[in-house]
């Protein structure tokens, strides 16, 4: 990927759905106009989800996702629709394929779509070659209650017709959601305290900070950066008091007992914990710590899948954080990447990364899943906060 690309993550991602050999990766490609998905005649030539970054006119930045056939047979094809359930949780806009009129599969697909609050778009193809287009047609308006679009990704027919119904599904806050939001302003002062120890790749910055960096600019802030070890410095140089200061979560209390106090303070963990989750119930989460005994057990969640190094956040700070609170008896598992467990009953708390490496729509999901079974479900920096006493004093 190239530096200038627009992260995977930052993407809309519109996924494909539909039995094996419906056309699945013939429509990817028609729709991207490259040759992007492997096309066979042979059923079930898709195993795992293929992500496929694009740009496409009037839709912008998006992610393909080239599923497997939800109707797969076998124990291996069991786990293939296993991983396509599992893309659905990334799925901002979901693309159903029919071809024939037996809709049981891709009914309980749609009411999983609905109940997931997914917009989707019911598609017929391969309407080149079929001889009931028609009353397929009209079954599936009357069954789902929304006219399909006719489509035949061999000729081209119908694609456009695709492209006007997802610029329609666009989320409301596609492309204008802000990471920093209402914090930053054009013209403001923004100090950026960035400490750059060991996880940060040599020569470059992490992609919160890079990201937030990027959408300070982007709104015309005038940006200052430096080291937790210059923030005296800096703040001594500086014509007047930052009006805002946004600091990696592992020195909150440093740079809040040295700040301005005119100064807002937040760190890159809690801004992405509005950007792409639910910050409210992050917040809400974090006073459930105060619930927490030696027997309880804690799942910390990040995504991303670096080897782990000394006095990484997720698996060394926060757990002896947490049990200098709680007692050295609390136990703590750790997961990262897409891995997250099918089965959260048992655990007490749920903390989660900022999840820059995922989209919103897969961050909501496992927040969804935690407030279902009643779980609390927190952030890494609103954590460390909450820890150290000065939640109520962040911005956010």
């Amino acid at each position: 990927m190239s530096l200038m690309d627009t992260p995977r993550a930052n993407r809309l991602h519109i996924g494909l759905y539909g039995k094996r050999n419906s056309g699945k990766s013939s429509l990817i490609n028609a729709l991207t106009g490259q040759e992007i998905a492997l096309v066979s005649q042979e059923a079930g030539t898709t195993t795992d989800p293929v992500y496929k970054s694009m740009e496409i006119y009037g839709i912008g930045p998006c992610v393909f996702i080239d599923t497997a056939g939800f109707d797969d047979i076998g124990s291996l094809g069991k786990l293939r629709v296993e991983k396509t359930k599992e893309a659905t949780q990334k799925t901002d806009i979901a693309l159903i394929v029919f071809t024939d009129s037996d809709l049981a599969e891709e009914l309980k697909w749609l009411q999983h779509f609905k109940a997931q609050d997914t917009p989707f778009i019911p598609i017929i193809n391969k309407v080149d070659t079929l001889e009931n287009r028609d009353s397929l047609a009209a079954q599936i308006e009357a069954t789902c209650g929304i006219s399909p679009i006719l489509v035949s990704a061999k000729n081209k027919e119908g694609i456009d017709a695709i492209k006007e119904a997802i610029i329609r599904l666009l989320p409301e806050d596609y492309e204008v959601k802000s990471i920093t939001g209402p914090l930053a302003a054009p013209g403001d002062l923004v100090l950026l305290v960035m400490p750059q120890d060991i996880q940060a790749p040599k020569g470059r910055l992490i992609l919160p900070q890079v990201q937030t960096l990027r959408d300070l600019l982007d709104k015309k802030c005038l940006v200052m950066s430096c080291t937790t070890d210059q923030l005296a410095a800096t703040l001594k140089v500086l014509a007047k008091a930052p009006d805002l200061i946004i600091t990696d979560s592992q020195v909150f209390k440093t740079v809040y007992d040295q700040k301005p106090s005119i100064s807002k303070l937040t760190s890159f963990s809690v801004l992405f914990a509005s950007y792409k989750g639910d910050l409210q119930t992050f917040k809400q989460g974090a006073y459930a710590i105060d619930t927490l005994t030696e027997n309880s057990k804690v799942l910390i969640a990040e995504a991303c899948t670096h080897a782990p190094l000394s006095e990484d956040i997720g698996r060394e700070k926060l757990p002896r954080l947490l049990r200098q609170k709680i007692g050295s008896g609390l136990t703590i598992d750790i997961t990262s990447g897409p891995h997250f467990p099918s089965k959260l009953e048992g655990y007490d708390l749920i903390i989660h990364c900022g999840g820059c490496m995922f989209n919103r729509k897969y961050v909501l999901s496992r927040v969804a899943q935690a407030k279902a079974l009643n779980i609390p479900i927190s952030n890494y920096g609103v954590v460390i906060a909450y820890l150290s006493g000065i939640l109520e004093h962040i911005d956010a």
